[in-house]
């Protein structure tokens, strides 16, 4: 598939595109600062400002990926970056599908009751965790084809395992109630998504 991937050199976007290369796909890979990458990829600058510049960059292409990380002290960036992201894929194509890597702060943890809303989560997590949720509700409305991928709660660099749980809008722990996936798995099944789709217009999230 032609894939446009956003954030291509963040943690997660890195990887994602790791993964991507591996299994053949043809990967524009866009950065703000689109440094320290494949030399056999092809990649373009952009930092997500303009709606008509997005649609040129995924014009053509299959699907977009969105590994995008507003700046930690202004985090409802992530809102004017998927509204403009939405509106791009209007322009450049309905039948792209735009898949978001998300947050997990959405995700319940009990009927109706979701992390954010637990009491539970660390305070220097709140605001990531709310410009997220509320990003999802854009994607909700909108006419797109969209897909939001969210992580497990403790979401890091580790090993590429290739054994995980998948679900849908309840956070996935293990018996002793710790929610974690590494970030190499998470890229594994982001791509078989892309491959295989299984939650078009949903969310859906991840876990051991």
């Amino acid at each position: 598939m032609n894939v446009v991937l956003y954030g291509a050199t963040g943690k997660s976007g890195i990887r994602i595109l790791t993964e991507l290369l591996s299994r053949g796909h043809t990967v524009t890979a866009v950065a703000r600062i689109p440094v320290g990458l494949p030399a056999n990829v092809k990649t373009v600058k952009d930092d997500l400002s303009d709606v008509n510049k997005i649609a040129g960059i995924i014009t053509g292409a299959d699907a977009v990926i969105s590994a995008y990380a507003p700046p930690p002290d202004d985090t409802d960036q992530l809102l004017g970056v998927t509204e403009r992201q939405i509106e791009a894929v209007r322009k450049a194509g309905k039948n792209i599908r735009l898949i978001v890597v998300g947050g997990a702060g959405s995700l319940e943890v009990a009927p109706g009751v979701t992390i954010l809303q637990s009491g539970n989560l660390p305070a220097e997590w709140i605001p990531i965790a709310a410009s997220h949720e509320k990003a999802l509700r854009l994607l909700e409305k909108s006419d797109i084809n969209w897909t939001y991928f969210s992580p497990a709660a403790f979401f890091e660099p580790g090993e590429r395992t290739g054994k995980f749980r998948l679900g849908t809008n309840q956070l996935i722990a293990d018996a002793q109630g710790n929610s974690r996936i590494s970030m190499e798995d998470y890229a594994i099944a982001i791509v078989d998504e892309l491959e295989k789709p299984a939650h078009q217009r949903a969310r859906f999230t991840i876990g051991y």
